[in-house]
């Protein structure tokens, strides 16, 4: 059995149900009994925690009736055996407590510990909180007494450490319908789940380690995952490098398409994000007005006056790939801007208002990277972002079967969605991100990865894995005031450690 952290490479991501069924074939096909299996994930939650709080003496977990219950107290009777002070907190029926889980209750009872009622008065005195109520079982709402529990345990300074899942968080979609416990470090059993990294799942989880439990590589190949895990850029292009003759028309012509009246800003940081990234030749179509300003702003960026549609043709027949969007606005200039690039036949990023606007009015574009952000993403799903919320997955997968291409919906544990493949979560970025012009420079980005010849699935998420390193690299020093411009001058660092 080991432990480990998902730190690199593509991680497997399995639902609730699946995970039900490698219990399952681990038990009947690989002979390893369930109390076996029980007392492994709290062997493994009781090292970690242990490692993380070595000086917590008094204890108090919390147990529901099921089979998360049960692993909580074993590792009750695991803190206990090793002199610490153990108080267990019962939520639940315990007249419906079997199999397993009553088995570790009664090796408890019988070590000498007991079993009282929750109260959040019996958290006083405590170092550290075991959540062991729910599991990854748990959807949909829950009771009054479980929302006061949680939020008891929440409004307490107090340590939390999260057996399998926190409570409250749903496994699949990292939803959370009511309240959900705050962990600081979760460990989590056989598998990783794709809620622990999207939605709400970031902000309850804490740390995350997984214990694998000792089930065998043959038991996992049974069951396909349903989602990647992805924390770096994927290595090929990023990692391979320059020819001594390379040459700017190698490496692609982005044409950045935006900057509405008051919003140049948002095409130079999609253009210059190109440039960091590699693109070797990088042009803007702006408003007439603005081009002059972002041609001094960076001078590396060729910048072109476009008035009406029809300027744009012979900018689009020089582009390899186009990037529609950044600071585009939804003025008739930007509409008409839209169409013609519409019957464009080159790889395409679609981003900000040019999605709003193909929202108005949907096309299929099979050949595109679309980046919604959440309130996007319902504008062009037709439901409110609270329901996109509710099920990432599920709405980056409907915006790519009505709209085609990649869809890359923006947030805490990026989902990218390819067609007929299965989803990628993106588990790096921080919180300072949820700033203006983010999105632009990820934009650039992938219009750079595109134009160096990547096709759109490894395009968009070795972009996204990029984007959210360099953002990572460029919070080293704080995450509250980080820029948008702070992550294009992260970029370079970001593509030379890819290469390292």
């Amino acid at each position: 059995m080991t432990l480990n952290t998902a730190t690199s490479g593509s991680i497997p991501l399995y639902s609730a149900a699946q995970m039900h069924e490698l219990d399952r074939l681990a038990i009947e096909a690989a002979g390893i009994p369930g109390y076996t299996l029980m007392n492994r994930a709290a062997t493994a939650a009781w090292s970690a925690l242990t490692a993380r709080w070595p000086q917590a003496r008094n204890l108090v977990v919390l147990c529901g009736a099921g089979n998360n219950g049960g692993d909580g107290l074993v590792v009750a009777r695991l803190a206990r055996a090793e002199g610490r002070s153990v108080r267990v907190l019962q939520l639940g029926d315990e007249h419906r407590i079997r199999g397993d889980a009553l088995t570790a209750r009664t090796d408890w009872l019988e070590a000498g510990g007991s079993i009282e009622p929750f109260s959040a008065s019996a958290l006083n005195g405590a170092d550290l909180i075991i959540d062991a109520l729910l599991g990854t079982g748990f959807a949909g709402h829950l009771d009054a007494h479980w929302v006061e529990a949680i939020d008891a345990v929440n409004g307490t300074a107090l340590p939390v450490v999260a057996l399998d899942i926190p409570s409250g968080l749903q496994a699949d979609t990292g939803y959370v319908a009511d309240t959900a416990m705050h962990a600081q470090l979760t460990v989590t059993f056989i598998g990783h789940k794709p809620g622990l990294y999207t939605g709400e799942g970031p902000a309850h989880a804490g740390d995350i380690v997984c214990a694998d439990l000792g089930i065998p590589d043959d038991v996992l190949q049974e069951v396909a995952p349903l989602a990647l895990l992805q924390r770096e850029p994927v290595a090929g292009l990023l990692s391979t490098p320059r020819p001594r003759t390379a040459h700017k028309g190698q490496f692609g012509h982005v044409l950045v398409i935006g900057g509405d009246h008051g919003m140049a800003g948002a095409a130079r940081l999609a253009g210059e994000a190109a440039l960091r990234c590699g693109a070797g030749l990088v042009s803007v179509a702006t408003r007439p007005e603005h081009a002059a300003q972002i041609s001094s702003g960076c001078p590396e960026l060729m910048c072109h006056g476009v008035a009406e549609a029809r300027q744009l043709q012979p900018l689009l027949d020089r582009a390899t790939v186009i990037v529609l969007g950044p600071g585009l606005g939804r003025s008739s200039w930007a509409q008409a801007l839209l169409a013609r690039v519409l019957t464009s036949a080159q790889p395409r990023v679609v981003d900000a208002d040019a999605l709003n606007l193909l929202a108005q009015d949907p096309v299929h574009c099979g050949h595109c990277i679309l980046t919604p952000h959440p309130g996007e993403a319902a504008r062009l799903t037709g439901q409110d972002s609270r329901a996109v919320q509710a099920d990432r997955f599920a709405a980056a997968r409907m915006i790519s079967e009505q709209y085609g291409g990649v869809t890359v919906l923006k947030g805490a544990g990026t989902v990218i969605q390819s067609p007929d493949r299965v989803p990628v979560v993106c588990a790096a970025g921080n919180p300072g991100m949820a700033t203006g012009g983010m999105g632009d420079v990820l934009s650039g980005v992938l219009g750079a990865l595109l134009a160096q010849g990547m096709a759109l699935p490894e395009a968009a998420i070795t972009g996204v894995c990029l984007h959210a390193c360099a953002a990572d690299r460029a919070a080293r020093g704080g995450e509250r005031g980080l820029l948008a411009r702070d992550v294009i001058h992260a970029l370079r660092d970001t593509l030379a450690a890819c290469r390292s």
